[in-house]
């Protein structure tokens, strides 16, 4: 799509809002697969956070490269990667969990060990030098100069201010692996990642993913939101770690719901004609 813009087999253009959520960005790879695939709809921009980021800027490079077909390529290569990189990682699945089909790390010794030492020790303590393998492959992986070249699809990625408590939202020509680090970046196994002299954590606090960029910036009325958090969970979680995990949903998913409404409520002032719709 590079430098061809939308075309006439383009039937329809939509934004897409990409959650982030770890290792379950890579079913959102999965829903990207199959959009790129029926190459009908014309993509005019991407909002990412967290994993949702790293996929935003792999689909970027991917469409630089060679558009739709290009996207593809560059996703399965790089969600390939992250699982081969996975491999010799100790936070894995134990092998009784393999048996039951448990798809579930808690019973991981180095898991367990690492769930309480976070809780009374910071990544300041435990990882003075900020080591993340992640950083590594995600450099090595990215060509930030032909994101910033994709001029077909605007792209943004939220961080949070560490100081502000704000979303701060990274256009395309300002998106740098700090950038993508700092989408991604949980303050209890990281470093906050500084640009420009400002700390940043993960994007998910306060823009899962952002939506009023569309509104502002993208001339397509539909987005398209690829959520991977749940909503709804039944039951009451009763142990430490499902206690934790349910938080961590309901964290993640506040900011998105909190924008849904914002954009309910204009929807519904213009359908009153209490407010003008934008051109």
């Amino acid at each position: 799509m590079k430098g061809k813009g939308r075309q006439s087999r383009h039937e329809k253009r939509i934004n897409l809002a990409l959650q982030g959520g770890g290792s379950h960005g890579a079913f959102t790879w999965g829903v990207l697969d199959r959009m790129f695939e029926e190459d009908k709809l014309w993509i005019e921009a991407i909002s990412g956070t967290s994993a949702g980021a790293m996929n935003a800027v792999v689909a970027a490079q991917g469409m630089y490269d060679n558009g739709a077909a290009g996207a593809r390529a560059a996703l399965e290569a790089f969600w390939h990667a992250v699982s081969k990189a996975g491999q010799a990682s100790p936070l894995k699945r134990t092998p009784i969990d393999k048996l039951i089909g448990n798809w579930s790390i808690d019973a991981n010794p180095a898991y367990r060990w690492m769930d309480i030492v976070n809780r009374v020790a910071s990544p300041y303590d435990l990882n003075p030098f900020d080591l993340n393998p992640l950083r590594d492959l995600v450099g090595d992986f990215i060509d930030f100069d032909k994101v910033a070249g994709e001029e077909d699809m605007g792209i943004y990625i939220a961080a949070t201010n560490v100081e502000t408590g704000r979303a701060r939202v990274f256009h395309r020509h300002e998106i740098t692996l700090d950038v993508v680090m700092a989408s991604a970046c949980l303050p209890f196994l990281f470093k906050a990642v500084n640009i420009d002299g400002v700390p940043y954590w993960d994007g998910g606090y306060m823009g899962n993913p952002v939506l009023f960029p569309f509104i502002d910036h993208s001339p397509a009325p539909d987005i398209l939101i690829v959520q991977i958090n749940p909503l709804f969970r039944p039951g009451t979680p009763t142990s430490a770690t499902d206690i934790q995990n349910r938080v961590n949903e309901i964290t993640f998913n506040a900011s998105l719901l909190r924008d849904l409404r914002a954009i309910q409520l204009i929807d519904r002032l213009i359908d009153q004609g209490a407010l003008a719709e934008a051109e």
